[in-house]
């Protein structure tokens, strides 16, 4: 399945300065992961990221975000966002680091 890549080489270009960031094709796109623990990937043109509960429901009230339902269910704690939600850079990456903090949530458990 094909994927927006330049929203990879941004990605890839926003989390290239950690350590232990790794990539991993899943979802039919490309996901990041810090110290295995996904962050964030591309599935077609969406964004899609981690989230930690008590921002779930807050995040989701936001235009162009929508539950990550891949599979036909609603995956907890993963949110797809519409290319409108990260057109600029301060955009994409306040995402972003929603999915750092719950990656690094998960590393501590």
């Amino acid at each position: 399945m094909a994927f927006d890549e330049q929203l990879g080489n941004r990605l890839r270009d926003m989390l290239s300065p950690l350590d232990s960031v790794t990539e991993k094709k899943m979802f039919g796109g490309l996901c990041f992961l810090y110290k295995g623990k996904m962050v964030c990937g591309v599935v077609k043109d969406d964004l899609v990221f981690r989230i930690q509960s008590p921002y779930y429901e807050s995040v989701l009230t936001e235009v162009h975000m929508r539950p990550m339902d891949f599979t036909g269910k609603v995956m907890k704690e993963f949110i797809f966002a519409a290319p409108q939600a990260f057109a600029d850079e301060q955009s994409l990456n306040r995402l972003v680091e929603y999915g750092l903090q719950h990656a690094r949530s998960k590393l501590t458990k």
